[in-house]
């Protein structure tokens, strides 16, 4: 499930993720997928820190709200309509409430996730920018404090609100993590990703 969190430019914002079955996300009106902001995010923790840096990945941008659609009335299956409720159309909500886990291999396959998301949207190239010394970051047009935005990487290592199932983590999340460690950048400096623990420390 999207969480609040919050932006310096648009108060508070929806991020994360919206079905268990894939591993895209959304901020707002931009979806794209989980891997390739972990990439983004590998290349930022390799990059000089006393420079601005660029980026970006591609995903969509599905401006009208009615086409966007509306999650909590597609988790009800209530509501099917959009590119959310086109998803839970072919992948419900589970039944079973511990079922509610963000899964590592989910059943939506990518390919047709982005044709509906291209159905209902325009594919772009999503750009991701930091300052100098980490003070900012932002996604498209979504600007964040350092806190904020590692609030947003603390989400996805956790597997958002219901975390991932069975506490595993898919394999693209913690080679992510191993570089950054890696890296010893002061990007990110104060990010947690020690795969026994959750949560990060500013």
């Amino acid at each position: 499930m999207p969480l609040a969190f919050h932006s310096s430019s648009h108060g508070v914002v929806a991020f994360g993720f919206f079905h268990i079955e894939t591993p895209m996300l959304l901020l707002e009106e931009l979806f794209f997928f989980a891997p390739e902001f972990c990439d983004a995010l590998v290349r930022l923790a390799q990059s000089p820190p006393e420079r601005d840096w660029r980026g970006g990945w591609p995903g969509f941008v599905i401006a009208d709200p009615r086409c966007r659609g509306d999650l909590h009335g597609a988790i009800a299956g209530r509501d099917l309509e959009g590119f959310i409720g086109a998803l839970y159309a072919r992948w419900p909500f589970p039944r079973d409430p511990h079922q509610f886990r963000q899964r590592t291999r989910g059943a939506a396959p990518r390919e047709v996730v982005e044709q509906e998301a291209g159905r209902f949207g325009r594919q772009e190239e999503i750009p991701f920018t930091a300052r100098a010394g980490g003070r900012e970051f932002a996604i498209g047009q979504y600007r964040f404090h350092r806190a904020g935005f590692l609030a947003l990487v603390d989400y996805l290592w956790r597997g958002g609100m219901p975390g991932w199932e069975g506490g595993r983590r898919p394999e693209w999340l913690l080679e992510a993590a191993r570089r950054i460690q890696e890296s010893d950048s002061p990007w990110l400096a104060g990010l947690d990703w020690d795969p026994a623990r959750l949560g990060f420390i500013i």
